[in-house]
This record gives structure tokens, C-alpha cells and sequence, in this order.
């Protein structure tokens, strides 16, 4: 039989459940490439408010096989530690 299209990456998918707490978050509109600016005012909006920065995460909004990069939409979100 015939293998499906990509099914071996799903044997690498994992679920996890994160616990956050507060988090500032930007949508950035762009290629990947184009992301650090995007970041950076993340950072300095944490670091205005007297907070460390926790580890991000990313939450991808486009299929990038189909959308422009320039309209791809990606939202970082950056957990705060007081």
C-alpha cells in the first residue's frame, strides 16, 4: 500500500499544555525574515514594565504554502516573569 503524503511527520507531533501566566503578544504581518523588529518591540514593552522575559512561543495564523509572505500572519507571544 501506499503511503500517504506526510504521514511520517505525524508520528512527531506532540501535544503540551503550557502554563503561562501573564503574556504580552504582537501579531507580526511579514515574512519570518522580517520577525526580529517585530520582537524587539515586544521586548521593549516587557522590559517597560519591569518584567523578564520568558520563553516564546509562536502561533502561525497562514498556510504558508499558499499565502504571499508578505501577508503571512504569525503571532508572538512572549510570557512576562515579575
Amino acid at each position: 500500500a501506499a503511503k500517504k503524503k506526510g504521514a511520517g511527520i505525524v508520528a512527531r507531533v506532540r501535544f503540551e499544555s503550557l502554563t503561562e501566566g501573564k503574556c504580552a503578544q504582537i501579531l507580526h504581518v511579514g515574512p519570518f525574515s522580517e520577525e526580529g523588529a517585530t520582537v524587539a518591540k515586544v521586548h521593549e514593552f516587557i522590559d517597560s514594565r519591569g518584567a523578564r522575559i520568558g520563553k516564546h512561543h509562536e502561533i502561525y495564523l497562514s498556510d504558508i504554502r499558499k499565502a504571499d509572505p508578505s501577508r503571512w500572519k504569525t503571532i508572538t507571544r512572549q510570557p512576562m516573569r515579575f
